[in-house]
């Protein structure tokens, strides 16, 4: 990052030259942070869409070229070429590993994969049809009386522990938070499985009978967790980030950040795109959604197409898409209508000039959430499982900033249109 030119603000009849500083990519940033104690003023900027709240070293995103690199490298290598623990390693220390690394990487977390024993007790406070995003927060967050060793922020040893033991652990719980809202027993994690077949195995085996995890739908697993891994300074990654601000241990501000998630704009998203296709129902019924989706005065909207950040295609759905086709031929879903509805209305979204013109292509929620209907997750299972993809790239973004000599508690400010001062009157007066 460096400063470049000036920008200047004539305010009140004066003039304040502002910093621009300049990153590796990406658009110029007027520096602010002197605003205030020099010219009395705030800037204004409901969801911080204009503003930048850190600079980071992790991720970046070119919405308008659809482009997405982790720590450099684009998205599209990472998933093709790499697998989900090494993506973790380097969203965690900046760099791809050695082989050596990675081996001792990998012995880490599948080493620090089962959860203490008297977390099994702990689930049995939720009520059998909790939510399973619901148990997480609860789950999540009591890791720090779980594992208290390890909540010094100050100490990076107690960090790095943390660290392990989060994307470890995470989907452990994830999978007892399936298991118990299924009323079956918990499955324990399997050291000699990688990390997409062991979560697969603790969500569908049983006791009664051995079960083996199909490669492909592993690798279809693996990509999801890869393609959801980070993604900037998005809402619950800021929530983390804010909480962490003010010096909370790893645990809380995870915790922050899948209660975030579970959001149906930002987490929720795939399932509420299933919800649509079952809302649809059938394959000749899309021409009325359809034509509900372009009619402004009907509060229908297709989800599952156009993205926020993305305003030409999202990268990370020409990938999953790859997948998505890989899983349903393997699991011969040709027959479920859902799905069917989900890839006429693809094709149908792909070719109508309305969505064309207007960018809507399908993006990763949409492909994601029929991958995952594919394998025999209910919806509800779907924003846990982008919750335990996401906890690498939430610690990571913790681990920067407390790293970050710059780093001070979070503390937005507010345009404040409420009522001017006014003095109390008493009750009888009123």
């Amino acid at each position: 990052m460096a400063e470049g030119n000036t920008a200047r603000l004539h305010h009140a009849g004066k003039d304040y030259d502002l910093a621009v500083l300049s990153p590796t990519a990406g658009p110029d940033v007027v520096d602010i942070r002197k605003l205030y104690s020099e010219a009395g003023v705030f800037t204004y900027d409901p969801g911080f869409t204009s503003t930048a709240s850190c600079d980071s070293t992790i991720t970046y995103i070119d919405g308008d070229k659809g482009e997405l690199w982790y720590r450099g490298y684009p998205i599209e290598q990472l998933a093709a070429q790499s697998h989900y623990l090494e993506v973790c390693y380097l969203l965690l220390y900046g760099e791809l590993p050695t082989p050596d690394q990675l081996v001792d990487f990998e012995t880490r977390i599948t080493r620090h994969t089962m959860v203490h024993e008297q977390m099994h007790y702990f689930f049995r406070g939720f009520r059998r049809d909790s939510h399973p995003m619901a148990t997480m927060v609860g789950v999540v967050g009591a890791m720090s009386a779980f594992y208290h060793d390890s909540i010094d922020i100050n100490d990076p040893v107690q960090r790095e522990i943390a660290s392990i033991r989060l994307i470890a652990k995470v989907p452990t719980i994830a999978a007892m938070a399936y298991k118990y809202s299924l009323g079956q027993p918990f499955v324990y994690p399997r050291n000699e499985l990688d990390y997409a077949s062991n979560f697969l195995h603790m969500c569908f085996s049983v006791p009664a009978e051995p079960y083996n995890v199909d490669p492909a739908l592993a690798r279809a697993m693996d990509r999801i967790f890869t393609l959801h891994a980070d993604h900037e300074q998005n809402a619950s990654t800021s929530t983390v980030r804010l909480a962490g601000s003010s010096g909370a241990n790893p645990f809380a501000c995870i915790a922050a950040g899948i209660a975030c998630l579970w959001g149906p704009a930002h987490g929720g998203a795939n399932q509420a795109c299933l919800e649509m296709l079952r809302q649809i129902g059938s394959v000749d019924r899309i021409p009325e959604f359809i034509a509900r989706a372009k009619d402004k005065n009907d509060p229908f909207r297709l989800m599952g197409f156009g993205h926020r950040v993305y305003k030409n295609f999202d990268p990370r759905a020409k990938v999953m898409k790859e997948s998505a086709d890989e899983v349903l031929d393997l699991m011969g879903v040709h027959n479920n209508p859902t799905l069917q509805v989900a890839k006429e209305l693809e094709k149908i979204a792909r070719e109508d000039e309305y969505f064309v013109s207007k960018k809507l292509y399908p993006n990763v929620d949409f492909y994601s959430g029929i991958i995952l209907e594919a394998m025999g997750f209910p919806t509800s299972m779907f924003t846990p499982i982008f919750a335990l993809s996401r906890t690498v790239g939430w610690i990571s973004q913790w681990k920067e900033m407390i790293a970050d000599p710059q780093n001070k508690i979070g503390r937005p400010r507010q345009l404040y249109i409420g009522a001017p001062r006014r003095d109390y009157k008493p009750l009888d007066a009123r």
